[in-house]
C-alpha cells in the first residue's frame, strides 16, 4: 500500500504527525495518546499497516 495513502487515512482518523525521526515518521493520536512511527517507505507492507492502524486505535484502513 502506499505511504500517501496510509498518511491520509491517519490524518482523517484525527492522528497528527508529531515528528520526524530518522528513518520513520511518529504520529500520535490525541484522542488517546497512543503514539506510533510509520516507516519512510514508498510502499508500506499490508500487514504492517493493519498494525499502525490498530496500534493507534482508528480504524483499519480499507485495502490493508
Amino acid at each position: 500500500m502506499k505511504r500517501a495513502a496510509l498518511l491520509a487515512h491517519l490524518s482523517a482518523q484525527g492522528c497528527r504527525l508529531e515528528r520526524e525521526g530518522g528513518s520513520h515518521s511518529i504520529w500520535v493520536n490525541p484522542a488517546t495518546g497512543e503514539i506510533q512511527s510509520v516507516p519512510r517507505h514508498n510502499e508500506i507492507k499490508k500487514f504492517t499497516a493493519k498494525s499502525i492502524c490498530r496500534k493507534l486505535g482508528v480504524s483499519v484502513l480499507k485495502g490493508a
